[in-house]
């Protein structure tokens, strides 16, 4: 299990999902990412792409642990829940038992932060008990973005209103959900930046702690080759060409400066920092 520590601040990753995505011309995730692209950044390889050129994705929640403060950053897929995602089917994972491990058992939890409301970053807000959905951290106030709630309550198409319906509205129904801005601060140590673009009120989290910095990304980007290559977008990006700007944005300002990037998707080790080469960046693991 990894974990970092950012001034008083610690972060441990629990992981729910680890899977190799092949290179598919048809598929959502990144169609620019050929195996003969990826092989022209030798330093993916071997954390983060396969030897055959596919892409390492983790899906797993980030557990913060700041003076006064236990957060779990985004919930995953979550248990019992038929998605498409999943090619229809529904998970059956130990994902509780890791958060148990990490020292966070769910009644432990004050926070939870979703950076944005699809299906892999809102799942483990709800579980299944005696037929009905009920919330998994039920001491926790629920930070949800208000712009993001106001789109997709409004514009989600089928698949997503069933995510809202068993994941996201039984939180407000047992009045542990508060709406907030994009720009929230949650701690004097952890504060909500907006970084719109994947999803219209999308979030990043901001660490810091005694003059030490970090960065959980969310799907500000979803694999290190983006680093190299910030002009990829997946299709299944609200608005590709501004997700593509924003990260621009977010790495020049990271880069070369001592800030820990934390990867909402990446693979083990997860977390870097991020150097300039060219006019593109590196994600230095070392």
């Amino acid at each position: 299990m990894l974990t970092w520590q950012i001034g008083d601040v610690t972060v441990t990753r629990v992981v729910e999902l680890e899977v190799p995505v092949p290179y598919d011309p048809d598929g959502a995730m990144l169609a620019d990412a050929t195996p003969e692209a990826l092989a022209e950044m030798p330093w993916l390889s071997p954390h983060f792409v396969t030897e055959d050129g596919a892409l390492r994705l983790s899906i797993h929640a980030l557990v913060v642990n700041a003076p006064g403060l236990n957060l779990v950053v985004d919930t995953c897929v979550g248990n019992d829940k038929p998605r498409a995602l999943l090619g229809g089917g529904a998970l059956q994972t130990d994902f509780l038992r890791g958060l148990e491990e990490a020292g966070c058992p769910p009644d432990s939890v004050d926070t939870v932060v979703c950076t944005h409301l699809h299906v892999d970053h809102v799942g483990w807000n709800t579980m299944l008990v005696d037929g009905d959905w009920v919330p998994t951290f039920p001491n926790a106030r629920y930070l949800i973005g208000r712009r993001e709630f106001d789109h997709w309550t409004s514009e989600g198409d089928d698949d997503q209103q069933a995510i809202l319906g068993d994941s996201v509205q039984p939180i407000f129904d047992a009045g542990l959900a508060t709406l907030v801005e994009m720009n929230h601060r949650i701690s004097d140590e952890i504060s909500l930046i907006p970084t719109p673009g994947h999803t219209p009120g999308h979030v990043s989290v901001s660490i810091e702690s005694k003059d030490e910095r970090a960065l959980i990304t969310g799907d500000l980007l979803h694999h290190p080759c983006q680093f190299a290559r910030p002009h990829w977008s997946p299709s299944f990006d609200s608005d590709p060409v501004a997700g593509a700007h924003m990260r621009r944005a977010v790495m020049e300002e990271v880069a070369d400066a001592p800030v820990l990037v934390i990867g909402t998707h990446f693979a083990a080790p997860t977390a870097g920092r991020v150097t300039r080469d060219g006019d593109a960046f590196l994600f230095d693991i070392s």
